[in-house]
């Protein structure tokens, strides 16, 4: 495999003490005690930094198979979520022989922050992971044909992922796990809400949360408590991180989170047309983060997208059990290797 250009992306800038501290890219993480091996970094796991003009700071993790490689993933992370939480499947992905790049959110996981409260999950535009995207793959991991690249969307990464495809991201195939295309809990009715979102931005005070809004505990719940997975083991490994990690913790999003997710997400559902990249989208039927009318909308309009729905699949497919995860896993494999083959000849 050809060596990441880590050279250039370590070369940033690093940041000082004060507020700059507070906001820096964050790289090495210390590993929570008893974690399972399953759950620690794959053998050769490297960490990179990318960054697009004055947009702040990316982080990214890359790990390669021990043998040849015949593909390869860039997975983009959801709301919440550091990379640290895909190892076990970077090392599944890994063992199968595919290629994986994890390249974290703007303001959450280890890339810099747009405020100096580490825990709240702010930006001012998705843009910026939308660009990310796409200088990821042309600059860091350009790929040259010869092992073909699947990008997969987590969550609201999946929407990011999108978008970028909409924006010119060539890509063999696109997976979109879990995606979010709207919210099913909100502090206040959509109308509502998306209204005092964007009136604090222009205010210049959108990294507020909503009043009453938790910030990260260290008692606080983990993602099965949350709904997000029934797996007692698999829902508390993004918590564990985060306590053994305060620089990756992640508490409720600010108003400016909101503002910019029906942003996007507006412009995203307009240029569906342009997406010609095959898709999976790949959903849980008791997903209580994202309402399925939507994913079944979108998958619709796209030219060509297969949707599979996995049975008792909750919004993190990627931590459930077993008999959950065990066929996620065989529906992205199965893109991957499909990925870059020539469509069979029509009789």
């Amino acid at each position: 495999m050809r060596r990441p250009a880590l050279a250039l992306l370590l070369a940033l800038p690093l940041f000082a003490c004060g507020e700059q501290g507070l906001r820096a890219p964050f790289a090495d993480s210390r590993t929570p005690p008893g974690l399972e091996r399953r759950f620690l970094p794959p053998a050769g796991w490297a960490w990179g930094y990318v960054q697009v003009g004055e947009d702040a700071v990316q982080r990214y993790g890359v790990s390669a198979p021990h043998g040849a490689a015949t593909a390869q993933i860039l997975i983009l992370t959801d709301y919440g979520e550091s990379a640290e939480t895909w190892f076990e499947t970077a090392r599944d992905l890994n063992a199968k022989g595919v290629v994986v790049w994890i390249l974290e959110r703007q303001g959450q996981g280890g890339s810099e922050r747009l405020t100096g409260k580490r825990d709240r999950g702010h930006v001012v535009s998705y843009a910026p992971d939308v660009t990310a995207t796409k200088a990821m793959v042309r600059v860091v991991v350009r790929p040259d044909g010869r092992l073909p690249l699947t990008v997969l969307g987590q969550g609201q990464g999946g929407l990011v992922a999108l978008r970028a495809v909409e924006e010119g991201l060539m890509v063999d195939a696109l997976v979109l796990s879990a995606p979010t295309f709207e919210l099913s809990a909100l502090p206040r009715p959509k109308g509502q809400l998306i209204e005092a979102a964007r009136w604090t931005r222009r205010l210049q005070l959108s990294l507020q949360a909503w009043p009453g809004a938790p910030d990260w505990r260290r008692d606080g719940p983990d993602d099965r408590a949350t709904g997000l997975t029934g797996d007692p083991v698999r829902g508390a490994v993004n918590h564990a991180w985060q306590t053994a990690n305060p620089d990756l913790r992640m508490g409720s999003p600010s108003l400016g989170q909101y503002a910019a997710f029906y942003d996007v997400l507006d412009v995203t559902a307009r240029d569906l047309s342009r997406v010609k990249t095959s898709v999976a989208l790949l959903a849980g039927d008791t997903d209580s983060v994202t309402p399925a009318f939507a994913q079944q909308s979108v998958c619709k309009a796209l030219a060509e997208c297969r949707e599979t729905r996995l049975a008792s699949g909750r919004h993190a497919l990627h931590l459930e059990r077993d008999s959950v995860r065990g066929p996620w896993l065989e529906a992205v494999l199965a893109t991957v290797r499909a990925a870059g083959r020539p469509p069979p000849a029509i009789p």
